[in-house]
């Protein structure tokens, strides 16, 4: 590349382009493998260098497929520590540019920590850039510049190649764009979100863009919340830009000291993982989903000549086989059934004395004496008309008859990720979960497993199949 490249309009006098490879995204636990710069000083090209790293932690088999970088080619580099000395100075008193720069800067703060030197920069990221200048276009990864603008890139996914398609995207918009549309976009290239303060550096820029559930802890690992979406980094970005006019978010804000994350193939598998992991790990801050109980409402089926004909039950954890189909809704409580069951008898004109809402006594019922009861206790009704119209006001109520023969197979597939999610559930219970394409064998031992059921995975389920999408397919299992 020719050192006089005119880069230096969007930027300051001096300014670094750089770019990592690293053994994962999180800055706090994974460790950077590769880095390459170019430092520029009054447009002109002053150092080119770069560098594999020894991350001293195993790089993944997939790192090491989509990088190209493998563990035996960075067995004998020299660690981080042994190149900050050198490093620091090549990054002084300059503007540090990077694609998604944040990423970059969380791992460089953080490996500079961990040698006990601190590393504070101005960043400038030519994602943001991209998107201001050219806000006609949806996508601004690497890979849809080089082929947007028809770069020239000698390694993809490899420090220095990515780092010299950095210098052709500033001085195309050099060329492209007058000096007072590049200092806007500048301006903007240098925004960041407001974030948590007790949060390490780039954990936010390491977050993907993709479904999955997120999870806040605080002091001690304290888990403080948990939540699930199909955009994780615009959700947590979300959460932190609102923190300052919403309690319990400002709350969170104060409190959070880590941010983790699990990626999943589609939102049904992180609702799943969500359900899942709120009862696990009972964060703070985290309501709904927290273990409860499943209670319904349960016709008698040999109830006394004058009632109750109805009673309670609470389905969590039971086999759904015992009751499915005679028992109807789903409350948390049992307080929150009887108090169902009054709003349909006031609905309906039943008689709470015959439902058990009110005690035995002789004669007709105060409900009655209201004309609020068609007279079951008084005489004036048969009781098995009365029966029948509790059954045909109770019937809309949920768990709906499960619609298939036998149990299911629910795969939920991200084709661009190529990542694959495998449910079996039978009679809404949830017998196990799959991130790989299962045998024949892991699918009849799925079908050896007890049923125990969930009111908030039969609901996250019942949804699924409703709303079934060519990205959920289901097919029916036939036990042997």
């Amino acid at each position: 590349m020719p050192e006089d490249v005119a880069t230096a309009a969007p930027l300051a006098e001096r300014y670094v382009l750089l770019d990592l490879e690293t053994t994962g995204a999180h800055p706090e636990r994974d460790r950077i493998t590769e880095i390459a710069l170019l430092r520029f000083e009054g447009g002109r090209l002053v150092d080119r260098w770069q560098s594999l790293v020894r991350p001293d932690v195993p790089i993944p088999p997939l790192i090491e497929r989509l990088v190209g970088i493998t563990n035996a080619m960075v067995a004998d580099a020299p660690p981080f520590e042994s190149l900050a000395p050198e490093l620091l100075p090549r990054l002084a008193d300059a503007v540090l540019v990077a694609h998604n720069a944040r990423f970059d800067y969380g791992f460089l703060r953080q490996a500079f920590r961990r040698c006990g030197l601190t590393f504070e920069s101005p960043v400038l990221c030519t994602v943001k850039l991209s998107r201001a200048l050219y806000p006609q276009y949806h996508k601004h990864g690497l890979d849809s510049l080089i082929e947007r603008h028809g770069f020239i890139c000698t390694a993809r996914h490899r420090a220095m190649g990515d780092v010299e398609v950095l210098a052709q995207f500033l001085d195309l918009v050099r060329r492209e764009f007058p000096p007072e549309t590049l200092l806007l976009a500048k301006r903007k290239a240098m925004q960041w979100p407001s974030r948590p303060p007790g949060l390490a550096d780039g954990v936010l820029e390491s977050l993907p863009d993709v479904p999955g559930v997120y999870l806040m802890y605080g002091e001690n690992d304290l888990p403080l919340y948990l939540g699930k979406s199909k955009r994780l980094r615009s959700r947590v970005l979300d959460h932190f830009s609102q923190a300052q006019h919403h309690g319990t978010e400002a709350e969170i804000v104060r409190q959070v000291r880590r941010l983790d994350w699990l990626e999943t193939a589609g939102e049904l598998e992180a609702l799943l993982l969500e359900a899942e992991l709120v009862k696990q790990l009972q964060p703070l801050y985290n309501r709904q989903l927290r273990a409860r109980g499943a209670w319904a409402i349960e016709p008698l089926p040999e109830p006394r000549p004058r009632g109750p004909v109805v009673g309670y039950r609470n389905l969590a954890g039971t086999d759904p086989a015992e009751w499915l189909g005679r028992v109807h809704g789903l409350f948390p409580e049992r307080k929150h059934a009887e108090k169902a069951l009054r709003q349909i008898a006031r609905a309906h004109a039943l008689c709470p004395q015959r439902l058990g809402l009110e005690p035995m006594r002789r004669g007709p019922c105060l409900a009655h004496q209201m004309k609020q009861c068609l007279g079951a206790c008084a005489g004036k009704e048969p009781p098995e008309v009365h029966d029948a119209r509790l059954r045909a006001a109770l019937a809309a109520l949920p768990p709906r008859p499960w619609p298939y023969a036998a149990a299911v197979r629910l795969t939920e597939y991200d084709p661009e990720r190529e990542r694959r999610m495998t449910i079996v559930a039978d009679r809404w219970c949830l017998l196990t979960r799959f991130d790989h394409e299962p045998t024949p064998e892991e699918l009849a031992a799925a079908l050896e497993r007890p049923r125990r059921f969930d009111a908030d995975l039969y609901r996250i389920l019942a949804h699924a199949f409703a709303a079934s999408t060519e990205c959920v397919k289901t097919f029916t299992l036939q036990p042997k």
